[in-house]
């Protein structure tokens, strides 16, 4: 018989649903709270950290009494009943945005034994092929001898082990402000604070494989064969466009040359791609499936860096200020594609393509001959006249009911895709599907709208063909989702918040038919101030993967710092680190393009020349450095030239409304003010909050001598401006004038003059003077 007294060592947690009891005692009940009854262990797992509440509040020591069903020895310990304790706090995540993890109620009044090594493995041999009860008994320090009340939980080890390790993100919970549309849950101060770790259940801590990383880093997926893995990444200038595929090394490292950039791909969705959401490598690791936005209209780069509509149009994004559920985002709108790594090609889906319905979260059958993915209805994101989510589950989100649907893969020629029996018509939304490695089940979340991280989120399985799905025994009460299966499909991982607001792991066994087990808690994942998400079994061994770099996001930081410096006016440190990216990479136009607008802004027109005509050589289509270069050679005189690249820019562009403004600018100074009209008439159709575009087009009807329709632009132009332009409001003071419209002419004459520190050496000074002079009621 094995004697021990428990420590406790466990972090901050709060507690399961309780345990039913199969035979109440008539003493007064202890509840344990952790492990439940029926749940399963692995073979490899570490000793647990039980839980309890005694209704005799005279109990101050305990007695665990452990049998068997096969009839084994049993086993004896005593302990102490220590309390809960609150794990390890990372001080760098302390954010005035959240609140620092707290002890439940039932966790303050509750109590904790921790089998130490020996008792534990004697539990889990003499458990493996039956059951083990544990019985408490609580005593009173007056009668150590005479128990006053007791408790039981039954639990039992798996033959089964888990068997690979567990790679998952782990994050901070820090909300911070961002707008419409823009998936930014962090500040991009704490993005670095993101680690992302890997887990050997056998063991009693985890292992951060990657960190340090200044570019955000999303949704992540390996081969079935554990060769190959894929992560969405977030590239320079918040480019939502990028997906690093590589190579599982003990050693691994994202190089440029592991980065696909979907926005790069031109024939049959060249133009029309900005973003992949959600992609899954395929079982060997040659193809990624991943969303899309609908391959409608063809844009330029200008217009998906500049509008955002691939967010705008086709995802409904909301951040909240509450920690514990800081954001919420599903796609709208958006087909199915398959990239091919020999071919480095990559298409729509047949029959996953259809604009009418939102097509996502595609996963592959691990034979890689089918994908079950969720499909909704396509809609506008943002319905008119409807009040942004305020909260998770706010009535107010734009409701997605999606269906998990199957469809052959067919070597990328698809076929027709079918609802799932099961997965679908059920009134909810069916989403995050995931298919067991021997292919006899599919696991989705259920909830009431959209997809990930929702609170009411269940787990249900199924079987892969369909049939009748079946309400997990592992969900817990809160939010259960981003699940993934153990290679030998025994094992189920998953993320919950229902111990804590910040986001826990745990595990359920799955038996052959297809039974699972009430959760445990895979503990000290991170620390209890952070959240852990997206975890994903890996079938390699646990020394497989022991470190990943990312040199390519130091190249991404260095570019966003330079355009974060050309922003801010630090023109030459500008200089220097864009000169320093293209040391790097001389073929990024972008680069080029901006290098060229901090170089003209530090008077070096020449050479900001060569740069938008090295961006134009590199991408015959970037409108920018053609509306730039255009500028530049309409103020060195050259108009006629400029006017050719802003046409340019136009072609490429054709709601560039800077583009127009200017081209109706150079065309103006060429006396052809009847074609310079209608391109200012469009710049400001295309941006109405753009002042100098209003002052233009006011100038041209000025000049055309529509004087009452110049008014209202000038009007506007002055506003928009906050009336601190002399310029605009000399202008609006003629127009005034020329209306009959005095008082207000020599008012907009006053103002312009009070802007200018020496009005004598002001063009139109001794003008506007005049105008005040000749205004009867300036003389009285």
């Amino acid at each position: 018989m094995i004697s021990t007294f428990a420590r406790v060592t466990l972090g901050a947690m709060l507690l399961l649903a309780l345990a039913g009891q199969d035979h109440p005692p008539a003493k007064p009940a202890i509840t344990v709270d952790y492990p439940l009854n029926g749940a399963v262990f692995p073979p490899e797992f570490p000793s647990p950290t039980f839980e309890w509440r005694d209704a005799a509040a005279e109990a101050t020591t305990w007695t665990i009494d452990v049998t068997f069903s096969g009839g084994q020895p049993g086993l004896h310990a005593r302990s102490a009943g220590e309390r809960y304790t609150l794990g390890r706090i990372d001080p760098r995540c302390i954010s005035p945005t959240n609140k620092p993890p707290v002890l439940t109620p039932e966790q303050a009044v509750g109590h904790t034994w921790k089998p130490d090594a020996a008792t534990w493995a004697a539990i889990k041999k003499y458990s493996a092929d039956g059951e083990a009860t544990l019985t408490l008994s609580g005593y009173t320090a007056a009668d150590p001898a005479k128990p006053v009340s007791q408790g039981r939980v039954t639990i039992k080890t798996s033959s089964d082990p888990v068997g690979a390790p567990i790679f998952y993100r782990d994050v901070p919970l820090m909300p911070s402000d961002a707008e419409k549309g823009v998936i930014k849950p962090l500040a991009s101060t704490a993005i670095p604070l993101i680690a992302w770790r890997l887990r050997n259940v056998a063991e009693t801590s985890s292992r951060v494989v990657l960190e340090g990383m200044h570019s955000c880093a999303n949704c992540h997926s390996f081969s079935g064969d554990g060769k190959t893995m894929g992560m969405d990444l977030d590239g320079p200038r918040n480019d939502k466009g990028l997906y690093a595929l590589y190579p599982v090394k003990p050693q691994t490292s994202i190089t440029k040359e592991n980065v696909v950039a979907w926005s790069a791909f031109r024939g049959k969705l060249g133009g029309k791609l900005r973003v992949g959401f959600m992609s899954q490598v395929s079982p060997t690791g040659q193809y990624v499936v991943t969303t899309i936005n609908d391959p409608g209209k063809a844009e330029s780069d200008y217009q998906r860096r500049i509008y955002r509509r691939d967010f705008n149009s086709n995802y409904y994004v909301a951040n909240f200020k509450d920690y514990r559920f800081l954001q919420v985002f599903y796609p709208t709108r958006g087909i199915l594609a398959w990239y091919s790594r020999a071919t480095a090609r990559l298409e729509p889906l047949p029959g996953a393509d259809d604009p009418r319905y939102v097509h996502t979260n595609a996963v592959w059958s691990p034979d890689g001959q089918y994908l079950y993915f969720a499909r909704a209805e396509a809609k506008d994101p943002y319905p008119a006249g409807v009040k942004l989510a305020e909260r998770a589950n706010d009535p107010n989100e734009t409701q997605m009911k999606f269906e998990i649907y199957r469809i052959p893969f067919n070597g990328g020629k698809g076929g027709v895709a079918q609802p799932v029996t099961g997965a679908s018509n059920n009134g909810m939304s069916n989403s995050f599907p995931k298919i067991s490695p021997d292919g006899r089940w599919l696991i989705f979340v259920k909830c009431a709208n959209g997809l990930l991280m929702r609170p009411d989120g269940k787990l249900y399985i199924v079987p892969a063909a369909g049939g009748e799905p079946r309400l997990m025994n592992a969900n817990t009460r809160l939010m259960n989702s981003w699940h993934s299966f153990s290679p030998n499909s025994r094992w189920l991982v998953f993320s919950s918040k229902s111990r804590s607001p910040y986001t826990q792991l745990f595990l359920t066994h799955i038996d052959e038919q297809g039974n699972d087990s009430p959760a445990i808690l895979i503990d000290n994942s991170t620390a209890a101030n952070r959240a852990v998400n997206i975890p994903e079994f890996v079938n390699i061994p646990q020394d497989g993967l022991m470190k990943i770099s990312a040199p390519v996001t130091d190249y991404y930081r260095l570019i966003d710092v330079a355009e974060e410096e050309l922003r801010k006016g630090s023109l030459e440190p500008a200089i220097a680190d864009f000169r320093k990216a293209l040391a790097q990479d001389a073929d990024d136009p972008m680069i080029h393009n901006s290098l060229g607008v901090a170089l003209s802004r530090t008077g070096h027109p020449e050479e900001a020349v060569g740069e938008y005509r090295k961006a134009i050589a590199l991408s015959a289509d970037f409108p920018d450095a053609y509306n730039n270069l255009g500028g530049l050679l309409l103020s060195a005189g050259r108009v006629e030239e400029s006017v050719t690249n802003f046409e340019k820019a136009l072609q490429y562009s054709p709601d560039y409304a800077e583009a127009h403004s200017n081209l109706g600018a150079a065309l103006a100074q060429l006396g052809q003010i009847d074609r310079a009209l209608p391109h200012m008439q469009k710049s400001v159709e295309y941006k109405p909050t753009d002042a100098n575009a209003r002052r233009n087009l006011a100038l041209a009807l000025y000049r055309m001598g529509r004087v009452k329709e110049a008014v209202p632009q000038a009007e506007q132009a002055v506003k928009l401006a906050g009336s601190r332009d002399p310029n605009m409001l000399a202008l609006l003071s003629r127009l005034y004038a020329e209306s009959g419209r005095m008082p207000e002419a020599v008012d907009a004459a006053r103002r312009a003059l009070a802007l200018v520190p020496n009005p004598g050496n002001f063009q139109f000074a001794e003008e506007l003077r005049q105008r005040i002079a000749q205004n009867p009621a300036t003389r009285r």
